[in-house]
């Protein structure tokens, strides 16, 4: 990366059926100066609002970063998800990627302290942890058998690795591009078997992981059903309608148009099916 230009960012939401939390986390994404930001959407295939509150917000050209909104035309799953975006950001050429819930589970106000460790190059990966002040957890609202679950499953994990983290099962985890690249992570599931597989996988390539405490509970905020639900209507309707069509490849890096996501294979844990994972989002027409 060239020491006279800013870090590009790309800041990765993923949702489903997530219409009431969606724009509460697209504004509690902060203005991260320093970096050159977009931030990307991708809809797993909700029939609900989700999809049309962001593209609604992102017409509006309003929004405080570059914004992206792409929606699956099939449930590809977590993992699939996953996949689609960390193959957006390294063939989009960006430096960094954070992965965000849609459910505002994790907070977006913590983006500058993930970041930070990469931008230093003090790490390849960092992972917001909820156990690492434990109290943080139990009294942010975890259930104390899921509390128990998390320790045991970690210890156990990190015996097995040869690790020292404090929580493998976290979701709010940020990448340099270049460590994904080095790694085969098309391979793992597209189920929540992904976030365990591709930890294993950074491990396996000595990457440099490193973890930071996430606050006891993240602010979310609701958008009302009643706000939502004209629009939910409407989204489900013209969705249906629009089609794909092909695009060149520069078109694919124009920002601020809408983009339908391919389906991917159905879900399986057999090598085969994880070796046929979805591809990168391919360019439609604007919705």
């Amino acid at each position: 990366m060239s020491q006279d230009r800013r870090p590009r960012v790309l800041v990765f939401i993923v949702a489903y059926h997530a219409e009431t939390t969606i724009l509460g986390v697209l504004e509690r994404i902060p203005a991260l100066e320093g970096y050159d930001v977009e931030v990307l959407m991708i809809d797993d295939g909700s029939t609900d609002g989700t999809f049309a509150l962001s593209e609604q917000l992102r017409r509006l050209n309003t929004y405080r970063h570059r914004l992206t909104v792409l929606a699956n035309p099939v449930n590809q799953g977590y993992g699939g998800n996953q996949k689609l975006g960390y193959h957006y950001a390294i063939e989009h050429g960006f430096d960094f990627v954070v992965l965000v819930h849609g459910d505002g589970q994790y907070a977006p106000e913590m983006l500058p302290q993930m970041l930070a460790p990469l931008a230093a190059g003090e790490a390849d990966v960092v992972h917001g942890s909820r156990m690492l002040v434990a109290r943080n957890a139990l009294r942010g609202g975890m259930p104390l058998y899921k509390f128990a679950g998390n320790k045991l499953l970690t210890w156990y994990q990190n015996r097995v690795l040869g690790s020292r983290l404090s929580e493998f099962h976290t979701g709010y985890k940020a990448y340099t591009t270049a460590v994904l690249r080095r790694i085969p992570f098309e391979l793992n599931s597209n189920v929540f078997h992904f976030d365990t597989e591709i930890i294993i996988q950074l491990l396996r390539a000595r990457a440099r992981l490193t973890e930071i405490p996430m606050p006891r509970r993240s602010r979310g905020c609701r958008t009302s059903a009643s706000s939502t639900a004209a629009t939910s209507t409407s989204s489900r309707s013209s969705r249906t309608t629009s089609t794909t069509t092909p695009s060149s490849p520069s078109a694919a890096r124009t920002p601020r148009r809408s983009r339908r996501c391919p389906p991917a294979p159905p879900c399986s844990t057999s090598a085969a099916a994880r070796a046929t994972s979805a591809p990168p989002c391919t360019p439609a027409a604007a919705a």
